[in-house]
């Protein structure tokens, strides 16, 4: 889609020169920089559709919203050449042309959007899983490809012993039993047939998967499964012993030499950049409300060592203000305080915490010495999230919002999904998105 786009867009402004110009278009893209010119409004226009979420769901659920968010992006996009011609007039696209380019480009992406979500994703995009075995172990899968169709995934349906033939089940019905699986296969062509965890294979067909695999058939078992569709790890489909045995849920240690010298760079150059926002952003709170500039709070790092992390007060008293489950709507939160909070610039004083070491920019979110001992206690693998660094955002904090204690087992699995995969193009996409979060103020709660 990222491709496409870009070709799309970019092919609608240079129609548009040949359209507007009076004199040779050729002239325009060649000798006065007009390729150039319009290679920045395109990527204007990819970055602002990334803003909008348009390359995290290709689905087309409704067409009055996604042209109502392709003319945003035209409007943004004239907001950024009346920037450029108070910087550099010589690199803005003349307005005929932003004009007939801009209402080409919403054009020819909206009815390309459309295309693509009713056809191409049916014909390329569609991850066709069969799942094979006792049902209960496919129960979150199933309702996770259900609940969200944007991943491309489709559930054809259960091969089981369990019900009969037709009983819906979570994502599909049951289309047969073990014995009829060569039948079922011939029929729905899966992409991936999925089977249980190891340790539970009885009942499976095992010839039929043997032949079926050397026949070219992709089988894989459900946590793999898991982990590639939903993006984190599925602790009720993983047993202990896989844990013991696996060295894939180890941090490398080339990841982490990389990550600590990526940590400090953007610490200094963070507080660099932030210290006029900083100032201000103190004096605000020292003025509009009594008590101290920075909270102080106890939080649990790498390995289980406690330390102290720092953050702007948002709240009108000291004792509630590290509590982190506070919504924004609480009625003892400042006005300075809510700003902080929606902007996530309460935040900034972590940079000073990522420089002395106790946090990375990447990693789990850090968390309060009671409730580690609680969730310790009460979900395995809790403590394994401590092999490293806490992070100002993380895997779980773009995938979901603020986490209650509760609903921790989630926020655990994204947790060691960011573990087993860290590598720079997996935190160039966290921060990205965390951007992207903070520029439309979607931060967390």
């Amino acid at each position: 889609m990222l491709v496409s786009e870009l070709l799309w867009i970019t092919a609608a402004f240079i129609v548009a020169t040949f359209i507007v110009l009076p004199t040779d278009p050729t002239l325009f893209l060649l000798d006065d920089n007009g390729i150039w010119r319009i290679l920045l409004v395109v990527a204007g226009a990819i970055v602002t559709l990334h803003f909008h979420d348009l390359y995290s769901n290709l689905y087309v659920k409704s067409r009055i919203i996604l042209l109502q968010q392709l003319c945003m992006v035209a409007g943004i996009l004239f907001l950024l050449q009346g920037l450029i011609s108070y910087v550099n007039p010589d690199l803005r696209v003349p307005i005929g042309v932003m004009v007939v380019g801009s209402a080409l480009a919403i054009a020819v992406v909206f009815l390309w959007r459309i295309l693509f979500s009713a056809y191409m994703l049916q014909v390329v995009g569609r991850d066709r899983l069969l799942l094979l075995g006792p049902a209960r172990p496919f129960e979150d899968l199933g309702s996770y490809v259900a609940a969200h169709p944007e991943t491309g995934s489709q559930i054809l349906g259960y091969v089981t012993c369990d019900n009969p033939r037709g009983t819906p089940l979570s994502g599909g019905p049951v289309l047969g039993q073990p014995a009829e699986l060569r039948e079922i296969v011939d029929n729905t062509q899966p992409q991936h047939i999925i089977i249980p965890s190891r340790g539970e294979e009885d009942g499976l067909p095992v010839k039929d998967l043997l032949d079926l695999r050397f026949a070219g058939q992709a089988v894989e078992d459900i946590a793999t499964a898991y982990e590639r569709v939903a993006g984190r790890i599925c602790l009720r489909a993983i047993k202990p012993p896989e844990l013991i045995f696996s060295g894939e849920y180890a941090p490398r240690s080339i990841e982490l030499a990389y990550q600590t010298v990526m940590n400090r760079a953007l610490a200094l150059l963070g507080l660099i950049l932030s210290l006029p926002f900083t100032i201000i952003a103190a004096i605000f709170v020292k003025s509009t409300s009594r008590g101290p500039v920075f909270t102080r709070s106890i939080r649990v790092g790498l390995d289980g060592r406690p330390f102290v992390l720092y953050k702007f007060r948002c709240m009108r008293t000291p004792d509630s203000a590290a509590d982190i489950w506070v919504p924004r709507t609480d009625p003892r939160m400042t006005a300075i305080g809510r700003f902080l909070r929606l902007s996530r610039g309460d935040e900034l004083p972590q940079l000073f915490n990522v420089l002395r070491g106790d946090m990375s920019i990447i990693g789990p979110r850090p968390e309060r010495p009671e409730f580690v001992k609680w969730l310790t206690e009460q979900i395995p693998c809790y403590r394994q999230r401590h092999t490293v660094r806490p992070g100002v955002t993380g895997w779980a904090q773009i995938n979901r919002k603020n986490a209650a204690p509760l609903d921790a087992l989630t926020s655990l699995e994204y947790d060691l999904y960011y573990i087993k995969n860290m590598s720079l193009s997996l935190d160039t996409f966290i921060l990205a998105h965390t951007l992207k979060a903070i520029v439309v103020s979607r931060g967390e709660d």
